[in-house]
């Protein structure tokens, strides 16, 4: 399940939480989200102390039989904050009903306060007061949920995010406004590295991109609060108080400042970062133009100033600043509106002068549906002023809109594995062949390990089938002769007997290839031939899947024959209880042995992508994808760093790998979005005609 399934698991029932304090407390619609919040920050803060704390343990030294006790320290070097006993989400669960909930949720924040003086004034403490001591608890209650427990990444942004949009808080969306997906962040920090030094964000909202910085940070076994120091700018004070709970709760600390980054600039960080990295405001035009005109951040002068005295739009004056604040070696990676990269007139001007810089390093478009309150399409921009000489008046274009995941009908992101792909063609761009080699052996070996685990979820599946069997023995041998079983019968036994000996040969057929494995040399030539050799094995799990499907179709079609046609009920030794529960079995054990075929094929297909179109280990032109663009023939499309413009369009090709049945369950969930979406809509209208008295 994906980061965003995750969280929407739970999003329904936080909003009908939340709305219950439209009638249980003074405040206002768009105030509920910060008491929600601070109770999001201990949830979160309480899952990542629990999971560090199993590690810290482990490794703590002992002296004469006793252990040495846990310190903040500890906690702080794995990126989680140290929690009291009265700070931990399971003792505000546990509060007896009668006990005044509201100051034990204070308490809590005061001792975190005490233990970390940088959050001082940040966590919500008052507005606890004005809340109904129940009200409170069902609150709390609501977060001591197991799919938020679960729930990983930037969830802290997601949520706020989330909550923005339902309070129907829309003054927070304009000016193109909107949480970053946690795919595109990632996309960005893979891109530009963010591993030491300043990272920068002039527009860091509830502060995701330096999370997905520390991340990357802690995947190099380096310690973010060492390693990079964050410099944060917002114009929202309550926005910079969630963003400091959310580097507080991954057990990091910036320094942000309010701040409109037009007009101010709190850090005096011009030439000195190592990192940039932003979504700003799309198409922003009420920017005063002679306030801005002498800003030296705009090395390369202003964009278009219309009849108002206003810049006509803001994107290039972002753009600038980003280039600006960067040092000498520095890179900047930022999302940005579709429209700026080809815009005409003087923006055209200011783009062609950073072009002649060189130092316009990479450019991705990415389609619509990734935000998750707009479905504009958006490219994300790469600067980096440590190019080669020999680089500098190239460009990368990667048009990446071909490249997504479907998470619900209105959601797309990058799965983890295709932003490292993406990762993997800058590689090349950069002559990392090493690293693009790397990821290859790495998306084999799962291939691999994946395919040695099939062995126990198809033994199961056809232990679950042999027991859906024995429960029904009985019958089948007293109702042996019946018309209406005997072809369904038949053919559920052929399909048992041949899944039987197929999953022993395939069995035979993985050991050897894992052992192959093994063996092989990991150069380029080394794994196409792995590649070459695990193909067969991935097209008979694409085979097995198929197989498993029509068993247990035919299973439930036997057990539905025998209720429906024969009457089943009425024979002594069918207990419907105990069938019905050995058919849930076998579904169950279906999919568990549909999904590890899958996810073998899955991880082949990773590798697949990437030796298809770089089989040399070598960037090269793939039409559709990626192009690598000289400075002339920029120059010769008026400046136009739209990807979309050089890497034309791919070849059709015909879709071996569609799935009809996973097409279906999309149209399902679609669907399913659908009648929520009705079911919302329906409660909406009868509060409405509630309040209307009608």
């Amino acid at each position: 399940m994906s980061q965003l399934e995750n969280i929407e698991a739970i999003e329904r029932r936080l909003w009908s939480s939340a709305d219950n304090l439209r009638a249980n407390s003074n405040y206002a619609s768009n105030e509920y989200f910060l008491p929600v919040m601070g109770l999001i920050f201990l949830r979160h803060a309480f899952s990542r102390f629990l999971t560090v704390k199993e590690e810290i343990v482990a490794g703590l030294p002992t002296r004469g039989g006793k252990t040495r006790a846990l310190t903040k320290e500890d906690f702080s070097r794995k990126s989680a904050l140290y929690l009291r006993e009265e700070a931990q989400f399971d003792h505000l669960v546990g509060l007896p009903g009668g006990q005044d909930r509201a100051q034990a949720v204070i308490h809590a924040m005061e001792t975190i306060e005490a233990d970390y003086p940088a959050l001082l004034g940040v966590l919500p403490k008052g507005e606890y007061q004005e809340l109904d001591n129940e009200v409170l608890g069902t609150l709390i209650n609501t977060f001591d949920d197991v799919a938020l427990k679960k729930a990983s990444g930037d969830i802290f942004g997601r949520i706020y995010e989330y909550f923005l949009t339902q309070f129907a808080d829309q003054k927070a969306h304009d000016g193109g406004e909107f949480f970053t997906p946690v795919s595109l962040v990632q996309t960005i920090v893979n891109v530009i590295e963010p591993d030491h030094g300043r990272v920068l964000d002039p527009a860091c909202g509830s502060g995701g991109m330096f999370v997905q910085s520390a991340h990357f940070i802690e995947g190099l076994n380096g310690n973010p609060a060492e390693a990079a120091t964050f410099y944060g700018m917002e114009k929202n004070p309550t926005t910079i108080r969630l963003a400091q709970m959310n580097l507080a709760v991954h057990g990091l600390e910036g320094q942000i400042h309010k701040a409109i980054t037009y007009y101010e600039d709190p850090h005096e960080l011009m030439g000195k970062a190592d990192f940039v990295m932003a979504n700003p405001p799309f198409n922003v035009d009420e920017v005063d133009a002679e306030k801005v005109k002498n800003d030296p951040r705009l090395p390369f002068g202003l964009p278009g100033v219309n009849k108002k005295g206003a810049v006509s739009n803001g994107n290039y004056l972002w753009i600038s600043y980003f280039y600006s604040y960067l040092n000498a070696t520095g890179r900047a990676g930022f999302v940005m509106s579709s429209q700026a990269s080809s815009a005409g007139r003087q923006e055209a001007e200011v783009r062609r002068k950073m072009v002649e810089s060189g130092h316009v390093d990479v450019m991705v478009a990415i389609r619509s549906n990734f935000f998750y309150t707009r479905t504009v399409p958006c490219e994300l921009w790469f600067f980096d002023k440590g190019k080669s000489e020999a680089m500098r008046d190239r460009v990368l274009m990667i048009d990446a809109r071909n490249v997504y995941r479907k998470v619900t009908r209105k959601i797309y992101d990058f799965s983890p594995e295709q932003t490292k792909n993406l990762a993997a063609i800058v590689w090349l761009y950069r002559g990392q062949s090493d690293r693009f080699l790397a990821l290859v052996t790495d998306w084999l070996d799962r291939t691999a390990r994946e395919l040695l685990t099939t062995e126990a979820p198809l033994n199961g599946l056809l232990a679950a089938l042999s027991a859906l069997i024995n429960r029904i023995l009985p019958f089948l041998k007293d109702n042996e002769d019946a018309e209406p079983l005997k072809e369904p019968l038949a053919e559920l036994i052929g399909v048992e007997k041949t899944l039987r000996a197929d999953a022993k040969a395939f069995k035979q057929d993985i050991q050897k290839a894992a052992d192959a494995w093994m063996k092989s040399p990991r150069d380029n030539a080394g794994l196409h031939r792995a590649a070459e050799a695990f193909a067969p094995l991935v097209e008979t799990c694409r085979d097995l899947v198929k197989q498993a499907d029509l068993l247990y179709k035919l299973a439930a079609r036997v057990v539905e024959i025998c209720d429906k046609e024969l009457s089943s009920k009425s024979h002594d030794a069918w207990i419907t209880r105990e069938v019905n529960k050995a058919i849930k079995a076998l579904d169950a054990a279906r999919h568990g042995a549909v999904e590890q075929l899958k996810l073998a094929r899955y991880f082949f297909k990773q590798a697949r992508w990437l030796q298809e179109r770089f089989p040399d280990a070598e960037l090269r032109d793939v039409p559709g994808l990626v192009k690598l663009v000289d400075r002339a023939e920029i120059k010769a499309n008026d400046w136009s760093l739209t990807p979309g413009r050089y890497v034309g369009v791919a070849p059709e090709a015909v879709d071996e790998e569609f799935d009809f049945e996973e097409t279906l369950r999309e149209i399902h969930m679609e669907l399913l979005d659908l009648n929520l979406e009705a079911s919302d809509l329906a409660d909406r209208i009868a509060r409405n005609f509630e309040e209307l008295g009608v």
